[in-house]
């Protein structure tokens, strides 16, 4: 359980985690591999959609540069779905999963780099405590209700997350369980 309140400390946990998570696919091999990878999906699409909602809507608000910085960081978040739709559609086993795997694992390095020394600052320049606690808590909230599954198109903005992630949560959360269930059963 995290003890991080404010929302650069909880992103930061978030960061680390995919750290992890990206080397658990990279040295996993098998249902290891596959259990990694599906751990992996829930957790960036959960992260992302997050960020989406809270963390960029604030940055082009009260940020000078806020625009092109949410710009950027929701290109790369929008290139990261896309390749992680297309590894959901492979096995985990094959040479082509491994090669589009390092390039995803590359970028999401990147992409998280990229935050913590552009973002984060920023957010923490901008923020006192309080309304960075408070962005903490929507963050929490915000990852409880994502969905857990890339949608490539949908666009990278609160609005259409607010909009189509509702739903798509409900129908990867189905998905999801339908998937264990089949795994509990051996098929």
């Amino acid at each position: 359980m995290t003890t991080a309140t404010d929302v650069v400390s909880l992103l930061r946990e978030d960061h680390k985690e995919a750290r992890e998570l990206l080397a658990r696919v990279s040295t996993s091999s098998g249902d290891d591999k596959q259990a990694a990878f599906q751990e992996l999906v829930y957790e960036l699409a959960r992260h992302e959609t997050a960020e989406e909602e809270v963390v960029y809507p604030v940055l082009r608000r009260d940020a000078s540069d806020g625009d092109a910085l949410a710009d950027a960081r929701i290109h790369e978040e929008e290139k990261a779905n896309k390749l992680l739709a297309d590894l959901e559609k492979m096995d985990p086993r094959s040479t082509e999963f491994d090669k589009k795997f390092e390039t995803l694992r590359k970028d999401v390095l990147a992409h998280a780099a990229a935050e913590e020394t552009e973002v984060f600052p920023r957010l923490q320049q901008m923020e006192d405590t309080e309304s960075l606690q408070s962005m903490g808590r929507l963050l929490e909230v915000a990852k409880k209700t994502a969905p857990t599954h890339p949608h490539p198109n949908v666009p990278g903005t609160a609005k259409a997350n607010l909009a189509a992630g509702p739903l798509a949560a409900v129908v990867d959360r189905t998905r999801d369980a339908i998937r264990d269930a089949r795994q509990k059963m051996g098929g």
